[in-house]
């Protein structure tokens, strides 16, 4: 058993921090109270004080103690996401703040594995935490009152989440499934073509299956940085639809930025690029009034993407395949890209279609690793599937 990091601001929250530190220990397991205070009057007898956490910073700690509060904040945060990974034996850590020390916390847990226990505990829990959560596995646990004292409420919230991470310290998770695990993107008009596949790998390898919703290429991308993907079949990118037409579902800039950066074999596909997505139908912006919308839910609104956009798409994905040095395939479907992009179906568009290729034909500059494979069959037919694994086996063996 290693040890549990109980990590926060103890010039303001240290009696919170020590509560929290001691149901931990009496659960047996050993911990280190890590001082993240920029004041300069962190609190006393904590394991690693806030100077030993400012080192950490590439400019030193003089970067992180400037007085002023703003600038001081996210130094500190660089710091510490600089600082954490290092940590010696951390089989765990919990933070507690305000927006601020979420803020401050957070990005050092994200800069952990997936699989590491993290949980802030933070009064901004029960709102939108896409922003500090990203693609990591951080537990978010709402403090309900404000981290500022003990009371009959604040002891039950902090108890739970310091029992939780004692139980998470002291009983890890057994190994499982020893098969390499590969990630594959999927979208519910892409999913034929993602079972498919599953079923044709499962028996030599783990089928880790991310929804493509903004978060799931955030997560799968993660995993990527942290190692735990032999590769990837990257079929539904619609992700990329989001991000330059605006919806509600995007992975941002970074989307394919691990796949240059660890040259992981990769297999990718055009799944689900005829759509962007938004929210009930009245939350689509004005500036697409007259636009070929789809309601997928009440909750879900669909609108196809123009040959304009289908343009902008191929270039942002040329330029990230360009980019890659490791081993690429990127398959082409010419029979349609999802299930509403078929003879018949609303979102059938040759004219997108055709300038969501031809830009990618155009753009992606093929080598002997990098290649382009035009494919005359939808992107949920059968033969498209075989297709998709016999590229995969192909960037194994490069």
């Amino acid at each position: 058993m290693g040890i549990a990091y109980v990590v926060g601001t103890f010039d303001t929250k240290g009696d919170e921090l020590a509560y929290v530190a001691g149901l931990i220990a009496a659960a047996g397991v050993t911990v280190r109270t890590v001082d993240l205070s920029t004041s300069g009057s962190g609190g006393d007898g904590v394991d690693v004080p806030a100077t030993r956490v400012a080192e950490a910073h590439p400019d030193g700690p003089d970067a992180v103690f400037t007085g002023d509060r703003g600038s001081a904040v996210a130094a500190m945060a660089e710091a510490f996401r600089r600082y954490l990974p290092t940590a010696p034996d951390l089989s765990g850590v919990i933070g507690l703040g305000g927006s601020g020390g979420t803020a401050l916390i957070t990005p050092a847990m994200r800069a952990l594995p997936v699989g590491v226990p993290k949980i802030m505990v933070s009064t901004v829990a029960s709102g939108d935490v896409s922003g500090y959560v990203e693609g990591s596995d951080i537990a978010m646990l709402h403090s309900v009152t404000d981290v500022a004292g003990l009371n009959r409420i604040s002891r039950r919230v902090l108890g739970n989440a310091a029992h939780a991470l004692a139980g998470a310290c002291a009983h890890p998770v057994p190994a499982g499934d020893d098969r390499e695990a590969i990630g594959l993107t999927m979208f519910g008009v892409t999913t034929p073509c993602v079972r498919a596949v599953t079923e044709q790998l499962d028996e030599r390898f783990e089928c880790l299956v991310f929804h493509a919703t903004g978060t799931g290429g955030k997560a799968m991308e993660k995993l990527v940085d942290d190692g735990l993907l032999g590769g990837v079949i990257d079929i539904s990118t619609t992700e990329v639809c989001d991000h330059i037409a605006g919806g509600i579902l995007s992975a941002g800039e970074g989307r394919l930025d691990a796949i240059a950066r660890t040259k992981v074999p990769y297999v990718g596909s055009c799944g689900a690029l005829d759509m962007v997505n938004f929210g009930a139908a009245d939350t689509v912006p004005e500036r697409y009034a007259g636009r070929l919308l789809y309601p997928h839910n009440p909750q879900i609104t669909l609108m196809r993407t123009t040959p304009e956009e289908c343009e902008r798409i191929g270039s942002f994905i040329a330029a990230k395949l360009n980019a890659c040095e490791g081993p690429v395939r990127f398959l082409i479907p010419e029979g349609g890209v999802s299930a509403l992009d078929s003879p018949g179906q609303p979102f059938h568009d040759p004219e997108a279609d055709a300038a969501l290729f031809g830009t990618l034909e155009r753009e992606v500059r093929q080598t002997g690793s990098r290649r382009l494979v035009r494919s005359s069959h939808h992107i949920n037919d059968p033969e498209f599937a075989a297709e998709l694994v016999a590229a995969f086996d192909e960037v194994r063996e490069d």
